[in-house]
């Protein structure tokens, strides 16, 4: 049966006779109203998100995307295993979908839950180019719910893609709202003294950063579902009922720290994988996840949808009600996030029991130019034992040029310090969440497996990626070396892969692997999460584990569009494993905002 996606009542709601083996997109010019400002974009059948694409495990599906642009486009099915071939990605898996022409998909469904699929050609996806995507399970879920709603986030900019990466390579700090004031400084007077503030200060100014760098991109609106604040996007409930709420982040650049004040929520999946219920009272949600949660409002009132930036710069909110037009209070902004010398991988003030046996192996070669005359605000009041018989060559004499690319030897994880709220944050930095209403909120480790999708084996080998850049130039990179300059990763068919992520910058970066599971260490052997982004935090390192199971040529990247296109991208080959037919495959690839 052939369907064609309805934009009316199917929209947002379960249809069953939406669920066929061929199906029709069109890639279009639209209109985007977010009720604060209307721009031009890119949507597929006529609007921005595209149309909730149901599938069944198990079926074999062929999209037929019609190019209706007069430039070049592509879809990637983000998180869907599938041949390479028909992963979407322009260079890597095929040539694109030229202007005026149709390009068919074809794969089998391998999984079920909730996905999305976008653009990965320049920065359509950032102008409008995404959707969503719902796989019913070919049995029963281990929960039960009664009504079933998509909540797809973005971050909806009045600029374009392209003018937006412009105006970043010109200044980085271009759309910073956050910017520190001279009020700012008398209130950190008043709290911390002014030897401490002024010297915090000329520490961050002699690095040539910002407290307020947490995020790249601010004025922007949140959309749920395409709604702005404003337009108020709701769905509907009856008092008992259990409601599955699917959030799919497909911000260009947002992370959004997600509560519905009055209801707990049940996590029961992680980006489409189920795990072990986890009741929370708000999540963080990175950029490029889905969590699916059950909430269940047992009174007859409305309840606000409220998704806040982790910058604190804007917001995204919605409603689940009784009935249309009734709203609830929506909360105010929290003040902003603000970053520590922990999220630089630099805070000491907590070393007293750091073991410093495994400094040994840290390359100091890189740091020639540190220069810590500026650093008057670290506290060394505990670092009598610390053993510095390794840093003998250590030259501090020049930190003012100091940028992220070269803190190539910095392996955080051998500097464990006192006991952390968060594991997956640097002890003391200033992004680790706290629930609004002081409750629980979800962390990485509370992640279990449902049911282990692999054997639990020891991994063949190890290789490190170091997340590195130059905030104040606006260079992002992998070990250093943009994607322009870079070999492919080569891995073997068969062989159990574990990446180890250190992230050297201060800023979040939400790794998407292609093509293949990520297990996330969170310390729980089998039952480890599975993954197809991983969030790493600032000043932090992070484990995965790969089963290379899926031959071909796969993008790895940060899915900030704007970090993927200034070079924190890279290409894997899967090298060996079975034949496969494949199309004519381009020998290079421009990033150009590839998401």
């Amino acid at each position: 049966m052939k369907s064609k996606f309805a934009t009316g009542i199917c929209g947002f709601l379960i249809c069953a006779a939406s669920i066929a083996g061929e199906y029709e997109l069109s890639v279009d010019e639209v209109t985007i109203d977010t009720g604060d400002f209307v721009k031009k974009g890119i949507g597929y059948n006529g609007s921005s998100p595209g149309p909730i694409m149901r599938f069944k495990e198990g079926e074999k599906v062929k999209i037929n995307v019609t190019n209706n642009l007069d430039v070049a486009t592509s879809i990637h099915w983000h998180g869907l295993i599938l041949p390479f071939n028909q992963d979407g990605v322009p260079g890597i898996s095929f040539p694109g979908i030229a202007a005026g022409e149709t390009f068919s998909y074809q794969f089998p469904i391998q999984q079920a839950g909730t996905y999305w699929f976008h653009s990965h050609s320049g920065f359509q996806e950032p102008d409008g180019a995404y959707g969503a995507i719902v796989i019913e399970p070919e049995g029963r879920e281990p929960f039960r719910y009664d009504r079933d709603y998509v909540v797809q986030l973005t971050d909806k900019h009045p600029h374009s893609g392209n003018r937006i990466m412009r105006n970043l390579k010109t200044a980085a700090d271009y759309y910073n709202r956050e910017q520190q004031t001279f009020g700012d400084f008398l209130a950190e007077v008043k709290e911390n003294g002014v030897s401490s503030t002024v010297s915090d200060r000329m520490a961050w100014g002699s690095m040539r950063m910002m407290k307020a760098d947490v995020e790249d991109l601010q004025g922007f609106t949140g959309l749920i579902n395409g709604k702005g604040p404003d337009q108020n996007w709701t769905g509907l409930f009856t008092p008992g009922e259990r409601i599955r709420l699917r959030f799919i982040n497909s911000s260009a650049m947002t992370y959004f720290d997600v509560r519905i004040p009055g209801l707990e929520m049940t996590v029961v999946q992680a980006d489409g994988n189920n795990v072990q219920p986890v009741k929370v009272d708000e999540f963080r949600i990175g950029v490029a996840e889905t969590y699916d949660v059950i909430v269940k409002p047992k009174d007859a009132e409305a309840y606000t949808i409220f998704a806040e930036s982790m910058g604190r710069s804007g917001f995204a909110r919605a409603t689940l009600a009784v009935q249309n037009g009734l709203a609830a209070p929506v909360p105010e902004l929290r003040d902003p996030a603000r970053l520590t010398m922990a999220d630089m991988g630099m805070d000491h003030s907590n070393m007293a029991g750091m073991d410093h046996s495994n400094m040994a192996s840290m390359d100091h070669s890189n740091m020639a130019s540190m220069d810590h005359s500026n650093m008057a605000s670290m506290d060394h009041s505990n670092m009598a034992s610390m053993d510095h018989s390794n840093m003998a060559s250590m030259d501090h004499s020049n930190m003012a040029s100091m940028d992220h690319s070269n803190m190539a030897g910095m392996d955080h994880s051998n500097m464990a310090m006192s006991k952390t709220e968060d594991k997956f944050y640097a002890d003391g930095s200033g992004l680790i969440p706290k629930a609004a209403n002081g409750g629980k909120f979800l962390s990485y480790s509370d992640l279990k497996a449902q049911k282990p999708l692999y054997e639990d084996r020891e991994p063949t080998r190890e290789i490190e990626l170091r997340l590195t850049g130059n905030m104040e130039r606006y260079l992002w990179s992998i070990n250093g070396v943009k994607y322009e300059n870079a070999e492919p990763i080569r891995l073997q068919y068969g062989e159990r892969v574990r990446f180890k992520f250190v992230n050297e910058t201060m800023m979040t970066h939400p790794m998407h692997l292609h093509g293949m599971w990520s297990i996330l260490d969170v310390g729980a052997d089998q039952w480890n999460p599975i993954k197809h982004t991983v969030s790493v935090q600032p000043g932090t390192t992070v484990y995965t584990e790969t089963e290379v199971d899926e031959p071909g040529q796969w993008a790895f990247h940060c899915h900030l569009s704007y970090h993927a296109s200034a070079g924190m991208f890279r290409k894997i080959i899967v090298e060996g494993g079975p034949e496969i037919k494949q199309a004519k495959l381009a020998t290079t690839v421009t990033p150009g905002g590839d998401s």
